[in-house]
């Protein structure tokens, strides 16, 4: 399947698996790689030597491009674009939007950049500062996340730039690639499906987790660090949400301890990085510190498999999933239904719709569609609720 993203980066298929830390490794992103997709590593919980020898060990698995995921309001970001360049890495992805300058340095090296962004303006607004293709993600979405729904902010998007843009949120299936093939997307990009295969280094425990729960169990909290933040509803999400703040507080600055050493960041570092998550946002000190829960509490569930004591970021797809496949069988289902999906419209447009009106082909050999009519203008038509 030939799209603006698979011509853009040079995959086979136009599924990206999305930068997760403590999830998206070495052997996921060779995984996906070799499966035709686009596999992207998360940078923000390694260290700069670290992002180096992941690369090298992605590298030595595959010769398929795949990506490094970036936080463009880290301090040491100019180092790790740096290493993105010399190891010959195909793509830079963001969580936040890069400035200018960062996307000019990238593109005069040759790397493709493709920011996430959770709104129109912000698409807008990286466009035209010459990124290469866009992540839209809706708020169906894992882990941070906004409140407009991917089928409201993606068409929104696609009128909006020139650009190849990406869908995330709510994506899990070939029906769904069709979908966003369909509002204009050049493709979809999936985290939580991906967390939930075999490749996936996550515990066992952790994966039976996301397989037991329902969209009742997916919440969406401020508890861990003051921004919206999508994943399970946990017993330790209840206690953060009804811990006070001297407690938040005092825990934060255990785990931002903790991250501190595991990162390699020094403590002002870790200042710098606070100063510019707070920039431009409506954010206390204590959201700021509080911000510090995340890498540490992702790493307590996704790493050592603490269901007790971790969080666990998910989209409110993990409820329509119910196996772990390899990602190669993952990647081959979804492009199987997908191209069944697409032959089963194809037949259906040269027969009489639900309602009656002949679809066919029209005479310049495009699909035409009839206009359907208002429920309201059926006597037989079914009540809605609420109507």
């Amino acid at each position: 399947m030939r799209t603006a993203l698979t011509e853009l980066v040079g995959v086979r298929y136009p599924i990206v698996q999305t930068g997760m830390g403590w999830v998206s490794g070495p052997r996921l992103v060779t995984a996906t790689a070799r499966a035709g997709a686009l596999g992207i590593l998360a940078s923000a919980t390694m260290t700069p030597d670290q992002l180096r020898s992941a690369v090298r060990e992605v590298r030595s698995r595959t010769d398929a491009p795949f990506g490094v995921n970036l936080r463009a309001d880290a301090g040491d970001a100019r180092e790790r674009v740096r290493i993105i360049v010399e190891e010959g890495v195909r793509v830079a992805s963001f969580a936040l939007a890069p400035s200018k300058e960062l996307i000019a340095e990238l593109k005069d090296a040759g790397v493709v950049v493709v920011p996430s962004v959770g709104a129109r303006r912000h698409a807008e607004k990286v466009a035209a500062w010459g990124a290469d293709a866009v992540i839209v993600q809706g708020g169906e979405g894992g882990g941070h996340t906004g409140n407009v729904a991917t089928t409201v902010l993606l068409p929104q998007v696609v009128d909006a730039v020139d650009i190849p843009v990406i869908a995330a949120g709510g994506f899990h299936d070939g029906r769904g690639l069709v979908a966003a093939l369909a509002y204009g997307a050049a493709g979809v990009a999936m985290g939580t499906r991906f967390l939930l295969t075999s490749d996936s280094t996550v515990p066992d425990a952790v994966k039976a987790r996301y397989l037991a729960a329902t969209v009742k169990d997916i919440t969406l909290t401020r508890a861990v660090d003051g921004l919206p933040h999508r994943m399970l509803r946990t017993e330790m999400v209840a206690e953060l949400e009804g811990a006070g703040r001297v407690r938040s507080l005092s825990r934060a600055v255990r785990r931002a301890s903790g991250f501190r050493r595991i990162s390699g960041l020094s403590w002002p570092g870790m200042v710098r990085d606070g100063l510019a998550l707070r920039h431009g946002k409506e954010l206390t000190w204590s959201q700021v510190l509080l911000a510090a829960n995340t890498p540490m509490l992702l790493k307590a569930s996704m790493v050592d498999g603490r269901t007790d004591v971790g969080i666990m970021a998910s989209g409110q797809v993990a409820a329509l999933i119910e196996d772990l496949p390899s990602v190669g069988a993952l990647v081959a289902r979804i492009m199987a239904e997908a191209e069944r999906t697409l032959a089963a419209l194809g037949t259906e447009s040269s027969r009489p719709d639900a309602w009656g009106h002949h679809v066919g082909p029209a005479p310049d050999d495009r699909v035409a569609i009839s206009a359907r009519p208002a429920l309201e203008d059926k006597p037989d038509a079914p009540s809605l609720p609420g109507a």
